[in-house]
């Protein structure tokens, strides 16, 4: 609807400006500064501008009312606009807040090491990337999800070690020295029972078996985090091993070479990263002759700006904030332009219940499993309180909360207003189809604000997507939900005259619920 309006505005004005929102509806549904950007050319002052354009801007139909007030000018659409949209909405729900942005994305999220069942730390990037993937789609842009396997390098090997000496401990009751660094947990001995049956018994009389049980202990763990993943409706469009890239290192390094902007010292090759706003120059080849981490990164990268897509998102934790700048370097080196990359950090989750902090997981080790948590709240309630807030800031959130049936569970009192506008129009013995012909006319202003704020899906979807801020995507839902509670309070419907006008007005807003909802992974409710 925004984009409406801007266009409307544009053909009188020929020029693009600056479109806002008012927080008080009173003063109308949009407003823009323009003026004061026009006081300088045409040398007068921003409200004398603002009260010329008024009269510009009356003429159009959109509008029922255009006001300047203190060189703003401030716009309320008008009932048959806001009327024409609502019809078209009901009668096309498949197409609704639908755009057709043509760009191609890789968007990779999650990749965690494949070493253990995921945590709730891993949860939050992996929902956040599952909205913006749905949302993305939505809005026609060709978006593919990857996860990037972490198979390669010392973490796996730890893995088979720590199964190689479970066993031995647990299974063939010997007694070991376990080293400093190791994977805990219960999944771990769990692990190492499944792999005697599978493998038999003598996989632990050898350290030469440590590979085989790393490389088998990967791909059950693997099977697990897809399975957790599955268990929140996220899947992926392919999966990228690590390991399986290394045979492409000597092309990626070639590349680097070409660039001039690597060198060795101490034995050691290096990137001049720091040329590119990185603190330091990075290692990419270790003294030994290994690749180190980042070279894994930068062999991935080659391979990902290789496949030509327009742009590629990656959705990493907080603690890897310092990581960006030596990866966009390493793109720039390789000879592809580092600014089609948009690195989105994931914050750290607290999670609390009752007022206290929640319990790690004994199966984890010192981690809260998002298996747990699903398991407790459910994956819905999950979904909403990880994208309730910006991704870059932490979040902090009581498990207890969703016990509550009140305003204070926001899954509650969203699912609540739709599936009390179901509960309306069964009692009027009514579907969509009988009122989405109603002529919206004479309307209280809290009824066309009610339909405007039910309108507005669409560029919120834009605004989420493309400003990477899914959170704006729940916060309008909760506003809608409330408004159409108070509405719904404040107003008799069944059996009024306005009745079929607000039926309409109803199933706007339920539409805007069930398609907002369903873009952040969660199915509507019809009744409570």
């Amino acid at each position: 609807m925004k984009k409406c309006v801007t266009n409307a505005l544009y053909d009188v004005l020929k020029k693009d400006f600056v479109l806002e929102k008012p927080k008080d509806l009173s003063f109308g549904h949009y407003a823009t500064p323009l003026a004061f950007s026009l006081a300088k050319e045409l040398r007068k002052s921003p409200q004398i501008i603002a009260q010329d354009l008024c009269q510009q801007f009356q003429k159009n139909p959109m509008f029922c009312e255009v006001s300047a007030i203190s060189g703003y000018i401030n716009f309320k659409l008008s009932e048959a606009f806001l009327d024409e949209r609502a019809t078209w909405a009901i009668a096309h729900e498949e197409l609704f807040a639908r755009a057709d942005y043509s760009e191609k994305i890789l968007l990779e999220f999650v990749s965690a090491n494949p070493t253990g069942p995921l945590h709730i730390g891993h949860a939050r990037g992996a929902i956040i990337g599952d909205a913006l993937y749905r949302i993305g789609k939505h809005l026609g842009y060709d978006i593919k999800t990857e996860y990037y396997v972490n198979d390669a390098g010392n973490q796996i090997y730890l893995l088979g070690l720590s199964l190689y000496l479970a066993g031995k401990e647990q299974i063939l009751h010997q007694s070991v020295q376990w080293p400093q660094e190791f994977y805990r947990g219960e999944y771990i001995i769990d692990l190492a029972h499944e792999a005697s049956n599978e493998l038999g018994l003598e996989i632990f009389n050898d350290e030469a078996n440590i590979e085989k049980l790393s490389n088998w202990g990967k791909d059950k763990m693997l099977q697990l985090i897809r399975s957790n993943l599955a268990g929140v409706g996220i899947e992926f469009d392919n999966f990228v091993s690590e390991k399986s890239l290394y045979d492409k290192w000597d092309s990626s390094f070639e590349k680097l070479q070409k660039s001039q902007k690597t060198y060795t010292q101490e034995g050691k090759t290096w990137i001049r990263s720091s040329d590119l706003g990185d603190e330091k120059d990075r290692v990419v080849i270790r003294d030994d002759g290994r690749p180190t981490y980042l070279a894994g990164d930068i062999i991935y990268h080659d391979d990902k700006f290789q496949r030509g897509f327009d742009r590629y998102i990656n959705i990493w934790g907080a603690d890897h904030h310092g990581y960006i700048a030596r990866v966009k370097a390493a793109i720039h080196f390789l000879g592809f332009d580092e600014s089609r990359l948009e690195v989105i950090l994931a914050q750290m989750v607290s999670l609390l219940k009752g007022g206290e902090p929640y319990k790690m997981s004994k199966r984890a080790g010192n981690f809260i499993l998002m298996s747990d948590v699903v398991a407790e709240v459910g994956s819905d309630a999950l979904r909403f309180v990880f994208l309730s807030k910006k991704s870059d800031t932490q979040l902090e959130f009581d498990v207890d909360m969703f016990a509550q049936e009140d305003s204070s569970n926001p899954i509650f009192y969203i699912n609540y207003a739709h599936a009390r506008i179901n509960q309306v129009f069964a009692k009027s013995g009514k579907d969509s189809n009988a009122i989405v012909g109603i002529k919206l006319e004479n309307l209280s202003e809290d009824a066309t604000n009610l339909l405007y704020s039910a309108l507005l899906l669409p560029e919120v979807l834009e605004e989420a997507f493309h400003q990477r801020q899914v959170q704006k995507l729940p916060e309008y839902l909760k506003n809608l939900a409330a408004a159409f509670h108070k509405f719904y309070n404040e107003n008799r419907v069944i059996g009024e005259k306005n009745e079929d006008k607000y039926l309409k007005i109803f199933a706007t807003v339920a539409l805007s619920l069930r398609v907002g909802l369903s873009l952040i992974g969660i199915k509507a409710k019809n009744k409570m």
